[in-house]
Parts: C-alpha cells; structure tokens; sequence
C-alpha cells in the first residue's frame, strides 16, 4: 500500500509538472517578439519580408524606422541590436557598412542585405541630366561652382549634403572619402526627407540620396545621370555605377540562436524576391553565412 502511494504521488507531481510547463513553453513561442529600429532604406527592405519572417518564427515582429526623421538611423541601428529585454530581443537596421573595428568593439554580427544606389539629385527646372563622375565629385568638393561650367545656366551651385555615420565607410563615401573634402559652402541636412525638400525648394540646389527614399510625383527634384547612366540595380550589377552603400541587418554575438537564424532567413529572402525591391533599385546581395 506505501509503495502504491508513493507512485501514486509520483505520478501526480509528474502530472502537474508537465501542466506547469505548458504555459511556460507556450509563452516562449508566442508571447516573445523581435523588434527592430534604425534606417528607413533598410527597413524598406524588412517590412516588406516581414509576413514571412513571422509566419516562420511564429513572433510579432515590430519595425521601427519608416522615413527615419531623426537621421540616426544606422546609430539607432546599433543600439537597437545591443538592447535586450525579458520576452523581446532586438535587430538593428543600418544603411551603411559597419567597419570590422567597430563589429569587433561592439561584438556584432551583421547580416548583409542588399546595395542602395545612391541618386545624384539636382531642381527638375534644371537642364543638366547628365554628369561625369568627375564632374559630381568636383561639384561636391566645390571645385565647380556655377551651373555653366557644366553646361547649364549661369547659376551658383548649391550643395546640399548628408554626411552621416562619418566613423562608418561606404554611402556617401563612395563620392568623397571624407568630410573635410566637401565644399564648406554646403548646407547640411539630417535626414533623406529633408534632403529632398531643400534639393526642391532651390533651382540650382544638388544633392544625394538613396534610390529607396521615393521622391513622389509632386516633387521638384529629379535624378541626374552619371556617364550617361541612371542608379538602377542593373548597373550596380554591372559596376558601372559608382555610388552606393551597402543594407544590413545586424544583431549582438550573443542574439539567440533562434533570432540569427532568423536573419538568415531574412537574407534567403531578399536574395530570391529580387522583384520585391525593384521599385526601389535596390541590387539583393548572395548571402554569405548560413
């Protein structure tokens, strides 16, 4: 009889293990989330694949990054994937390339996503449509200075510049490698939206901004040719095209294995819907880890 009740009370306590365990796994499938936040041209890209990713993972998954006012999107970007809390980890979205310095300091691992062309943009009153790549250069380093040295009307040049993430290479890199290289007659501006808006609101402004930021029909700029060629993702392909940066998705070394192998997933797919994102031009990049 001592023997029967002692399995007897086995037998409960295993019972009412397995119960207590139940709402403890249900939860960790379902009630712990991703979040993100950090660049508008990446989260172009994440909010697109979202469904997805979370049909896959079975978690919300919340992006925050549209349009990015602020122009603190790559900075956002880190941080947001070093912040952890209980029932939610977190991704950064980041337009430029992270240096291997900084991926080190910081113990990140970055995802690669795809390039963004880099638009070369001047006032749609403008009749110049076309640029050497020299000629851009010089303009932003203030070596030209006036419209009609470059075959256009007897205007001063206005150079509108974003120079963000100035630590990090590639983006606006790719144009001039540093800083103190641009002309100091510039207005600076920090973010693509405002990029536009001054591009528009002065005929002889120039300026840059990533082929993902939509200009719209009512906008007064437009997109200048470089040698002849536009920022597409086929003469990204081609390497014909100069000016690009490069999207990603990153997150801490120590990220769940479950949340890295969900930006793998984010990378398979942006590498096999490239239709996706080609109203925004963007070139998806052969994913390297697996």
């Amino acid at each position: 009889m001592l023997a029967h009740h002692v399995l007897q009370k086995i037998i409960i306590l295993m019972f009412t293990s397995v119960l207590l365990m139940m709402p403890f796994a249900t939860k960790a499938k379902s009630d712990i989330s991703y979040t993100a936040a950090g660049a508008h041209s990446s989260w172009v890209v994440m909010n697109k694949i979202k469904p997805a990713l979370e049909k896959t993972s079975g978690r919300k998954i919340t992006l925050f990054g549209k349009q990015s006012m602020l122009g603190v999107g790559c900075n956002a970007g880190v941080k947001s994937a070093l912040q952890q809390a209980n029932n939610q980890e977190s991704f950064g979205m980041v337009c430029c390339p992270i240096s291997d310095k900084e991926i080190a300091q910081k113990k990140l691992d970055v995802f690669p996503l795809a390039l963004e062309p880099i638009m070369i943009l001047g006032h749609k009153s403008n009749p110049v449509s076309n640029l050497s790549i020299k000629q851009v250069k010089a303009i932003f380093a203030g070596k030209i200075t006036n419209w009609k040295e470059v075959g256009g009307e007897d205007k001063n040049i206005i150079v509108v510049t974003r120079l963000h993430c100035k630590k990090r290479p590639g983006h606006w890199k790719t144009i001039l490698n540093k800083p103190d290289k641009f002309t100091t007659k510039r207005i600076n501006v920090q973010s693509a939206d405002e990029m536009v808006k001054r591009v528009g609101d002065f005929k002889s402004a120039f300026g840059h901004a990533g082929s993902a930021w939509l200009r719209g029909e009512n906008s007064n700029t437009k997109i200048i040719r470089v040698n002849g060629l536009l920022p597409t993702s086929d003469n990204l392909k081609s390497g014909k095209y100069p000016f690009y940066r490069q999207l990603s998705i990153i997150t801490s070394n120590d990220a769940s294995s479950e949340l890295k192998q969900l930006m793998r997933q984010a990378q398979q797919e942006v590498f096999n819907n490239p239709a996706l994102f080609s109203k925004h031009e963007l070139l998806p990049i052969k994913p390297t880890k697996y």
